[in-house]
């Protein structure tokens, strides 16, 4: 469909909008969205003028307006065993996804896209995955015969998140023969840079690093410039470094890594032992902060030109081409070079909501908010190619 193409569609699960984001950006009119998520509904309402506050359970058939395009990135639930003998949709029922081939059976609209994370795919052996593909083809619509799996990055959004997208097109007569869709030249993970994103004005203190942090992140560059290694292929656990065994009780991978650690710290005893006494052998820090994790190989050459997350499994830091899945962040992450966290301006950014649109005021929220969305330019050229191959039969 062109952008100035008018067409009508819902939203379901609709969270702050990526789908609607992505449909009125080629003409669509939502004509019915819907989520259960407080905080969401509001930023919906602030941003599109519509009142999401409705449970998809709740909605009847006849209460859904005739529509072309159903989008929904549903939450995956697990399937029930039983009924299998009753046809696909009681194969879903009491699930959440059951609601969206509900709605396809009464509305038929001419094309759906949904959304989900990639373990969807696996899930149940890939029972889960092979019912949902069933169902929608007993529904009278062509989907791709392999799973559709995409990431922002692949794209030119510097962010790995990979999720499982199944676009479909209403052609009962040939609901057997695969929907053709296929992306050529997409970008590696290397082609992307952070700075696409970045705000380099960024001044808002609520995202500037404590005291304690910066002394953290400070302690360990000096240790990686000090250290006789500038690729460390292991975690660094510092509080092995003066241990003489190694517990019989440990996994072998354990053991080795270990090892790795004691011998590190033999090859640089000297500035290590001088390292821990600047430091205070670290006290002040939290078990996870003792831990270090380099995953940039060569191509920086300190803590402060990368990204960096604190994760339990240490101060872990990255190169500045992506970012991990903001879905999956337990903290935010920290931009090295501005020696602060990542904005909620750019988070938007990575899900690629244009720069007018209204967050949530509550920023963990927010962040919440868009590490739930779909990305909004996937979206959009799945939409293409979607409409593509309908224009070509």
């Amino acid at each position: 469909m062109s952008k100035n193409t008018s067409f009508k569609f819902i939203d379901l699960f609709s969270g702050i909008g990526g789908f609607h984001q992505a449909m009125t950006a080629f003409g669509g009119q939502c004509v019915l969205a819907s989520d259960i998520d407080v905080n969401a509904i509001k930023v919906y309402k602030q941003n599109y003028g519509i009142d999401s506050n409705i449970n998809v359970r709740d909605i009847n058939d006849d209460m859904v307006p005739n529509h072309d395009v159903l989008c929904a990135g549903f939450p995956c639930q697990a399937f029930s065993k039983a009924g299998k003998q009753e046809g696909f949709l009681d194969q879903t029922r009491g699930t959440l996804f059951f609601e969206v081939a509900r709605i396809l059976n009464a509305k038929h609209p001419k094309y759906f896209i949904l959304e989900n994370v990639r373990n969807l795919v696996t899930h149940d052996n890939g029972n889960t995955f092979k019912i949902i593909c069933e169902t929608l083809r007993s529904l009278g619509y062509r989907i791709p015969k392999e799973a559709l799996i995409l990431s922002p990055h692949q794209f030119g959004i510097p962010q790995v998140r990979e999720r499982v997208y199944i676009p479909g097109i209403y052609d009962p007569k040939n609901a057997d023969k695969p929907l053709e869709i296929s992306f050529t030249n997409l970008k590696k993970k290397e082609d992307n840079s952070i700075d696409t994103i970045l705000d380099p004005n960024e001044c808002d203190p609520y995202y500037s690093l404590s005291e304690h942090i910066l002394d953290v992140l400070t302690a360990w560059d000096e240790f990686y410039q000090g250290v006789d290694v500038k690729v460390i292929g292991f975690p660094v656990w510092s509080e092995y470094f003066k241990t003489k065994t190694i517990s019989p009780s440990f996994p072998q991978w354990k053991k080795d890594f270990v090892r790795k650690n004691q011998e590190l710290y033999q090859r640089n005893k000297n500035f290590i032992d001088g390292w821990l006494k600047k430091w205070n052998n670290l006290k002040g820090f939290t078990p996870t902060e003792k831990k270090f994790e380099w995953q940039c190989g060569e191509n920086i050459k300190s803590i402060w030109e990368g990204v960096i997350q604190i994760r339990p499994s240490g101060v872990r830091v990255k190169k500045p081409d992506i970012f991990q899945a903001l879905v999956a962040l337990v903290q935010t992450p920290i931009i090295g070079k501005y020696k602060r966290k990542l904005s909620v301006r750019e988070a938007a950014r990575l899900q690629s909501f244009p720069d007018s649109f209204i967050p949530d005021d509550n920023k963990q929220q927010a962040y919440k908010q868009f590490g739930n969305s779909v990305n909004i330019n996937v979206v959009k050229e799945i939409f293409k190619k979607l409409t593509k191959e309908n224009d070509r039969r």
